[in-house]
């Protein structure tokens, strides 16, 4: 039997979700999408769950959407599978690359609503950021109510570079118009005391002992009454969804699209199979020294 993308397991209290594609940095297809969203679920169902840990194994929580043309992953830069999704309405067959925004709109929607299954779940979520939280991720991990980072881990958007908007867009309420504008106008890779620092982390926490600290912080939410965590997690949410919250979603979600079928994307995209996707990533971060360029460098991402 083949070992689940996502593993769910509940130990005294808490509810583990682990990314399971150690090999491919866990990035993330859509069944990994889907196996977050029921692993929500059922932690959110179970009367024993007192808090959620969501978690990458393999020292890394994700390095965001498979990029790749791996006929696993249901996701892919050009992959049919990507824009085959249905959405119930009659039309004529697209041309050969076309965009349909409609489609482009649905799919990555569907993604964003599985996402903030976290925000919206009654009980904490804790994010466990590890290694690398890279693109996607951060629209996954950035839904958690409490993030904690390895000393050696990062985080960034770096498809604002090309080929992305932040879909759930939750960098701006996290942090505010500066800091929010410093990283998603640069993509620039954040490391740990720096994530800390301008308040996108709540505590950073050695790499040997990440795993144990947040399961013994999250183990603590069982002294409080499930009713007052759920009130004030929704208060809090509450606030942030006055703010405007989902429709700068929308707006993410929408822009998203819209930036990966520019003619520089296009273009971006068509180099995968002239240079091979490592070297167009290399060149996409080398002039900003950071990801996996900062090991060549040498240089501080930030």
């Amino acid at each position: 039997m083949t070992e689940p993308v996502v593993v769910y397991e509940e130990r005294e209290s808490v509810a583990f979700l682990t990314l399971n594609r150690p090999e491919k940095k866990n990035t993330l297809t859509d069944a990994v999408i889907q196996g977050v969203a029921d692993g929500i679920d059922a932690a959110t169902r179970s009367p024993d769950v007192s808090a959620v840990v969501l978690r990458g194994a393999g020292g890394t929580f994700t390095a965001g959407y498979d990029l790749t043309n791996d006929p696993d992953a249901g996701t892919g830069s050009q992959g049919s599978r990507l824009w085959d999704t249905p959405y119930g309405a009659r039309g004529p067959t697209p041309r050969e690359g076309a965009w349909d925004p409609v489609r482009d709109w649905q799919f990555m929607g569907n993604n964003v609503r599985r996402f903030m299954k976290i925000w919206e779940c009654p009980k904490p979520v804790l994010g466990q950021i590890e290694g690398w939280a890279i693109g996607g991720a951060t629209d996954l991990v950035l839904c958690c109510d409490l993030l904690y980072m390895a000393a050696d881990a990062h985080i960034g958007y770096a498809p604002s570079r090309i080929f992305g908007t932040p879909t759930t867009m939750l960098w701006v309420y996290r942090l505010g118009l500066e800091h929010a504008k410093q990283f998603l106008l640069t993509g620039r890779a954040i490391d740990a005391p720096t994530a800390h620092r301008i308040g996108l982390v709540c505590e950073v926490v050695e790499p040997e002992r990440i795993a144990a600290h947040v399961e013994e912080e999250a183990r603590r939410f069982r002294h409080i009454p499930a009713n007052q965590l759920a009130l004030n997690k929704l208060l809090v949410n509450q606030a942030f969804e006055n703010m405007g919250l989902r429709t700068t979603q929308l707006l993410g979600t929408f822009f998203d699209g819209v930036t990966r079928h520019t003619e520089e994307a296009y273009r971006w995209v068509e180099a995968f199979g002239e240079k091979g996707f490592r070297q167009v990533i290399r060149e996409r971060d080398a002039p900003w020294g950071d990801y996996g360029e900062r090991r060549r460098e040498g240089g501080d991402p930030d």
